[in-house]
């Protein structure tokens, strides 16, 4: 009866951390925002920015642009190939901001090195092209891609004076390519909530283009949980089911979060890589190839990334202060196929299967099979509570 209270009252005292970092998580999820704004050719100038409006030869001229885009934590923003976009933190804290670029893609016709296209900023870097250090004499240069063109030919192709082309060129500029706007940033935009959080599970019609697709879509929403355990954690997917621009990029992401010494189940992408980041705790991580080591076997703390090849078999145990993670996959409607749980292919197996295979009697078959009756995330077992208590 003394052992029955003592793990009630630490399941409690459990329940009840996990509710104060949930409340501590939504505070900072709120301070936590931003807008994005992405430029498709071709789409129309949507907005209208009347505070930016000013006189011109007796008329009035307003400040018009394409759509933007407001986010928060959690939000996954899927931006087309080569797509111009800008971004600006408006909240209170810090944003970290997680980018995936799929060089691998069959929109990329170059090879599969990464590069990156500035349109603004003075970040300086070495100089790849031979005939640019032959010509200016120096080894450094900035990746603002306006910086190699001649400055004759920016005024003459924009219409505007020669001091204004050499701004875009950012030559004098050593502020490089994140800026601090001085009293922030003043453009018309719908009120918060307005613009595509009023139906969160639309989905795209055939009838819409590029233009007109949703962008975004929030993974960190505990009511919308894909997989979801009181007493192990949830994750939430998000696929092109729900976001079906990922369909045009062929990438996926998951979203999960372990609670005290859960488990994820062993399992394995069949259809993609995978690419975890980890936003917060600490994991146990083993991941096992096609041979008798493990290719890796760690522990996985914030702000450490970890790649997982497609069929490679993995398993996380959430450390004592818990895991959280994002996970983008090459793929826009990832499968994994777990190794336990009532889901995996254990489960799915004949006893008689499983006998003659592990050499096991069929009492220890039908353990293997139905110990476990969650899916995909385990909760701690006897081992866990007794390491913990220990």
């Amino acid at each position: 009866m003394f052992q029955y209270c003592c793990i009630a009252q630490l399941e409690q005292q459990q329940w009840q951390g996990q509710q104060q970092q949930q409340r501590q998580r939504r505070r900072v999820r709120d301070q936590s925002k931003g807008i994005i704004g992405a430029i498709i050719p071709g789409c129309p100038e949507t907005f209208q920015s009347f505070q930016q409006s000013q006189e011109r030869c007796g008329r009035k001229q307003l400040d018009q642009h394409q759509k933007i885009r407001e986010f928060r934590q959690g939000d996954i923003i899927a931006l087309p190939a080569g797509t111009a976009h800008w971004c600006y933190n408006d909240g209170e804290t810090p944003l970290v901001v997680i980018s995936v670029l799929d060089t691998s893609n069959n929109l990329n016709q170059l090879d599969r090195n990464l590069r990156a296209f500035q349109l603004a900023g003075s970040h300086p870097r070495k100089t790849t092209w031979p005939y640019q250090q032959q010509k200016t004499g120096q080894q450094r240069s900035n990746n603002n891609i306006f910086s190699g063109f001649e400055v004759e030919t920016l005024a003459e192709a924009f219409g505007v004076s020669i001091e204004t082309a050499r701004k875009l060129q950012s030559q004098e500029d050593k502020r490089g390519n994140i800026v601090r706007v001085e009293n922030g940033l003043k453009m018309s935009r719908p009120r918060r909530g307005e613009e595509e959080e009023e139906q969160p599970w639309r989905t795209n019609g055939l009838e819409e283009t590029l233009c007109t697709m949703r962008l975004r879509e929030n993974i960190a929403d505990p009511a919308r949980s894909d997989v979801y355990s009181p007493q192990g954690g949830r994750i939430n997917i998000l696929n092109s089911q729900k976001l079906p621009i990922l369909n045009y990029l062929q990438l996926s992401a998951e979203r999960g979060v372990l609670y005290r010494n859960a488990l994820l189940a062993p399992h394995w992408n069949l259809n993609a890589h995978s690419i975890i980041y980890v936003t917060r705790g600490t994991a146990h991580v083993q991941i096992v190839g096609n041979s008798d080591r493990p290719v890796y076997n760690g522990e996985l703390r914030q702000g450490q990334l970890l790649v997982v090849p497609q069929n490679f078999a993995v398993v996380k145990q959430a450390g004592d202060e818990g895991f959280e993670w994002v996970a983008f996959k090459t793929n826009d409607n990832a499968m994994i196929s777990p190794l336990a749980g009532r889901t995996s292919v254990i489960r799915a197996m004949p006893e008689e299967v499983l006998v003659n295979a592990f050499h096991i009697s069929r009492e220890e078959a039908r353990r293997l099979k139905y110990n476990r009756e969650e899916v995909t995330i385990l909760s701690p077992g006897c081992r866990s509570q007794e390491r913990a208590s220990a």
